[in-house]
């Protein structure tokens, strides 16, 4: 009983400076910052790698080529060896639908030492600068749908606030039990390890973005190397806004507001492989990071109902109590993205058991990448950048 009275009392001081001395990561009030329309409005390339995105490329890509920007815009949609007929498929959504020009081509794959992704974004990157003279380049995934004004409202906060990387984390879909479940505790955890707040302080180091809606300066991308210094990144948004802090850039990360994600995840399997596929290679593949991840949120989030359970049926107050108040302190913290996303604040005490889940999707993140199937996405297995060729 000791043992897990002086757990709990260790989950408890986690919980309070996790409440006060993280950035205060659990307020979602963190938006596009003030901003005014600029005097002249920039030229802006966006750019979209895709690959077999035509499930949800008719919910997405109608939104761009709507795009009210008043300067001038060009999108090019990078077909990254799709077999479903993406390509075909954004032709005719953009036949004629007017609206921003479309460009639709194929880098083919990828050479050794790239990740999909990142190899197709290098093409739309090489495509606009031979066709445009864009002082911006938006990136932004072939399942994310745009407001009309999204454009707008970016370079507006680019420019005002002389920032090199403005990126919002799209609103994801929340429609199936398990995404009420699992997508709001997503968002939640990466803004508890990447607080949004110490993020957008020039002086801090902390670094992220979201790679869904990512506006970035062209010149800081150059200064940056993007995308060639990140090419092996499988975690790209991150490593992406670390370059550019790292080489000099302001960058701004920020939860959205007219941004959205369409892609479904109507089980848990789908849910659990897109957590899975990245979660080792974001504990750098070390397996004393593991444990160590692996034992801190055991700690965090499975002590305070196991001590509410022990002590009720043990009688031991100190043990209940502890528990108790840490249970309460996680329960508070996660309500304001349950509201973000428009759920139940009756979902937040069951953070516990959804932080289970993510405790168990990141141990079969390492399983996986010991079997040789680790960063496994849509066909492709990506090694660990040092054993990249």
């Amino acid at each position: 009983m000791s043992t897990l009275m002086w757990i709990t009392v260790g989950s408890l001081a986690a919980w309070v400076w996790l409440l006060l001395g993280q950035g205060f990561f659990w307020r979602t009030d963190v938006r596009l910052p003030s901003r005014t329309p600029p005097d002249d409005w920039p030229s802006v390339a966006i750019v979209v790698p895709a690959r077999d995105e035509a499930e949800v490329l008719p919910s997405s890509l109608p939104s761009l080529l709507a795009q009210d920007y008043p300067g001038r815009a060009e999108i090019f949609l990078v077909d990254d060896g799709s077999t479903d007929g993406t390509g075909a498929l954004a032709r005719s959504l953009a036949d004629g639908r007017g609206g921003l020009p479309l460009t639709v081509d194929s880098p083919g794959e990828p050479p050794p030492g790239w990740t999909g992704k990142l190899w197709a974004v290098r093409h739309g990157m090489a495509l606009a600068r031979a066709r445009t003279d864009a002082e911006y380049l938006l990136l932004t995934d072939a399942d994310i749908a745009h407001e009309p004004d999204s454009l707008r409202e970016l370079v507006a906060a680019a420019r005002s606030g002389g920032l090199d990387l403005v990126s919002q984390m799209a609103r994801l879909r929340v429609a199936s039990f398990w995404e009420r479940l699992v997508v709001p505790a997503f968002v939640y955890f990466f803004a508890q390890l990447y607080p949004f707040r110490w993020i957008n302080r020039p002086a801090a180091r902390t670094a992220a973005a979201a790679g869904g809606c990512v506006l970035l300066r062209r010149e800081a991308a150059e200064r940056a190397q993007i995308p060639d210094s990140i090419r092996q990144a499988v975690i790209d948004d991150v490593s992406l806004a670390r370059a550019v802090k790292r080489s000099g850039g302001r960058i701004w990360l920020g939860l959205a507001e007219r941004v959205d994600s369409v892609r479904p995840y109507p089980g848990l399997a789908p849910l659990w492989r897109m957590v899975s596929r990245s979660a080792y290679a974001q504990l750098r593949h070390n397996p004393l990071l593991l444990a160590g991840t692996v034992a801190g949120m055991a700690v965090i989030y499975l002590a305070p109902p196991a001590a509410v359970l022990t002590g009720a049926l043990t009688g031991h107050t100190v043990t209940l109590t502890a528990g108790a108040a840490a249970w309460a302190a996680m329960t508070g913290t996660y309500v304001p993205m349950l509201r973000y996303y428009r759920q139940s604040p009756a979902l937040a005490p069951l953070l516990p058991f959804t932080g289970l889940l993510y405790l168990l999707m990141t141990v079969d993140s390492a399983v996986q990448h010991y079997r040789g199937r680790g960063a496994a996405w849509k066909g492709r297995t990506y090694a660990r950048p040092e054993a990249a060729p």
